[in-house]
């Protein structure tokens, strides 16, 4: 059984869109995301003449990808209110990473699409998509424009009887851990370049059970931390 502190099985496979700028399909067990970041010689029109750059982000989970079929929102005419919730998270979560004046008037858009999900799906989505921006920058000559490293993981406190299943204060949550979170959250970390303490760009803690006390609030930052730390180190081996 998986230890409380280990995140599941990771894969970063590069490369994997022939047309797109940057790609990464990033694996966390049996949730599987493919990320993909395109570079325009564009930005929004309020931005025009700012002579600065802009980072936006596409979330969706394909009709396959969970339990029973999700209808495509397209065929519904609107996003639901978790997907528009989702890609915002994406986006200010990735401009975090990249200096906008320096990527000058371009956009990088990243967009998610969900091919499995298990749990965890906007946190792999983040750490995929950070990978698949590198690319992109590289590709383009702009790499002197990335700022940060990026990544982002589930945790919470999950209360079963069970002796098989985690419980406990657990890391990267599948969707059954989920499910049955007391408390739960999502933790996005930055680091510089070149080193340093990591640093918090957003940490969504929800009480779902039961509310929970400061030192519990503190022991689920912690462990994020510790776990998107690992993280950052297999993204930084994909990518060289």
């Amino acid at each position: 059984m998986r230890l409380n502190h280990d995140f599941r099985d990771l894969s970063l496979e590069l490369g994997v869109q022939l047309h797109a700028e940057g790609s990464c399909l990033v694996k966390l067990g049996r949730t599987h995301v493919l990320c993909s970041a395109r570079l325009e010689d564009r930005v929004p029109s309020w931005m025009k003449g700012q002579g600065r750059g802009w980072i936006t982000a596409e979330y969706g989970m394909l009709p396959g990808s969970t339990h029973t079929r999700t209808d495509r929102e397209a065929a519904k005419g609107k996003q639901q209110g978790r997907t528009v919730e989702i890609q915002r998270l994406i986006g200010r979560s990735l401009r975090q990473a990249v200096d906008l004046a320096v990527l000058g008037e371009r956009q990088l858009t990243l967009d998610c699409d969900v091919l499995n999900a298990d749990g965890g799906t906007r946190c792999a989505a983040i750490t995929g998509a950070w990978v698949a921006l590198v690319l992109a920058l590289r590709g383009a000559g702009l790499e002197s424009a990335l700022l940060r490293q990026i990544a982002a993981l589930s945790v919470g406190f999950v209360e079963t009887e069970s002796p098989t299943q985690r419980r406990g204060l657990v890391l990267d949550l599948e969707y059954e851990e989920d499910h049955r979170a007391a408390v739960d959250a999502n933790l996005v970390a930055a680091r510089g370049l070149q080193g340093g303490a990591l640093e918090i760009v957003e940490f969504q803690s929800t009480g779902e059970g039961r509310s929970f006390t400061r030192e519990e609030g503190l022991a689920l930052l912690d462990l994020g931390l510790n776990g998107c730390e690992r993280l950052m180190a297999a993204q930084r081996e994909a990518l060289g």
